[in-house]
């Protein structure tokens, strides 16, 4: 094998990024990350509060059937608790 006739060149890229710029980017990473796990903790408040509603809306469907087996109806004022029966022949049906 032939002998090099060139010495080898060193390298006079920069190894490290001045003290300043490091600071920067470690700032910047750190608001990224605080950003996210703020993200996860709203994700996991949201999942929290969807099983929540779902909870809810299984008690007024239960409710509903209630009130459709005792008034035939689900349609109620929910302001005043006045029923409001459907309408046949255009006139109100006024069951007792």
């Amino acid at each position: 094998m032939a002998k090099r006739k060139t010495p080898k060149v060193k390298d006079l890229r920069p190894e490290k990024i001045s003290d300043e710029q490091l600071i920067k980017v470690q700032g910047v990473v750190a608001s990224i990350n605080n950003h996210q796990l703020e993200i996860g903790r709203l994700e996991t408040r949201k999942h929290q509060l969807l099983h929540s509603l779902s909870t809810i809306q299984d008690q007024m469907t239960i409710l509903q059937d209630e009130l459709q087996k005792e008034y035939n109806t689900v349609d109620v004022d929910i302001e005043t608790g006045t029923i409001n029966y459907p309408t046949e022949n255009g006139e109100t049906n006024k069951e007792d």
